[in-house]
């Protein structure tokens, strides 16, 4: 009985407010302003095939540019101080043995904001000398992107400039000469170059910090083993005077300046 009266509540609702819903669609579609209707454009996206073969070029073109965006965050990533300081953070993390604490998403968005610090220089130059007049119409699009690549591979070169071996071990897999200069490099080994540079100097980095929180965690086990204290995990004990040395000797300050000092 209870079920006869709700549906018939809501065909009641239905049939009263269908007029109502007819009237607001008519409404919706056809909107006036001023007693004249507006002329809401139509967008129809239909597939068909190419007629030439400009079309061809111009769909690769579309399809190439959409993935280029997807890979965006990979390019900033790959190409800019962030992997050297999201690796030594992450370092800095396993060695004072804490799980969740800072999560990673604080990590990273430390990271990427220490990337802009370090990185404003070099976005600053691309920005004024390739965005701002290709915008303005001064330059063209070859020019644009060729100014704005230069300041990017300085940056990357810069870093690589004392020790050039990643350089010389791509040239070598390509069989290319030896180069004479910077423009002599192409872009697609630079790049590799420096990421497999920017990775050794994090492990490097990280292998000093975990020298003394290693020897924090042989000091507490020793004592352990000699008190006779097996079953107690060494980690629980050797975590608090881990965090205790860290923060007396300022560790976030220490690590972003040297962080900072080591990019040139």
């Amino acid at each position: 009985m209870v079920f006869k009266k709700a549906l018939l509540v809501i065909l009641l609702i239905y049939f009263f407010s269908a007029p109502m819903f007819l009237y607001a669609q008519e409404t919706v579609n056809t909107p006036k302003v001023n007693n004249t209707q507006l002329n809401i454009p139509y967008f129809n996206f239909n597939v068909r095939p190419a007629k030439n073969n400009g079309e061809v070029v111009l769909s690769l073109q579309l399809l190439l540019l959409l993935s280029v965006l997807t890979l965006a965050p990979s390019l900033l990533i790959l190409m800019t101080s962030f992997i050297r300081i999201a690796l030594v953070f992450d370092f800095v993390k396993r060695a004072l043995s804490l799980q969740q604490v800072p999560p990673n998403q604080i990590l990273m968005g430390i990271a990427l904001f220490l990337t802009l610090f370090i990185m404003w220089p070099t976005f600053d130059k691309i920005y004024t000398d390739s965005i701002k007049p290709f915008a303005d119409g001064k330059i063209g699009f070859q020019e644009m992107y060729r100014k704005a690549e230069g300041p990017i591979r300085i940056f990357m070169y810069r870093q690589m400039s004392d020790d050039p071996a990643n350089i010389r071990l791509f040239m070598k897999m390509r069989d290319l000469p030896k180069p004479k200069t910077l423009a002599d490099v192409p872009t697609y080994v630079l790049i590799p170059s420096f990421v497999l540079h920017e990775m050794t100097v994090a492990f490097k980095i990280g292998i000093l910090l975990f020298i003394p929180f290693i020897i924090i965690d042989m000091v507490v086990a020793s004592t352990l083993m000699s008190m006779g204290m097996i079953m107690l995990p060494p980690v629980m004990i050797s975590m608090p005077f881990k965090l205790i040395l860290f923060v007396l000797v300022n560790g976030w300050g220490l690590i972003t300046l040297e962080l900072v000092k080591s990019f040139r």
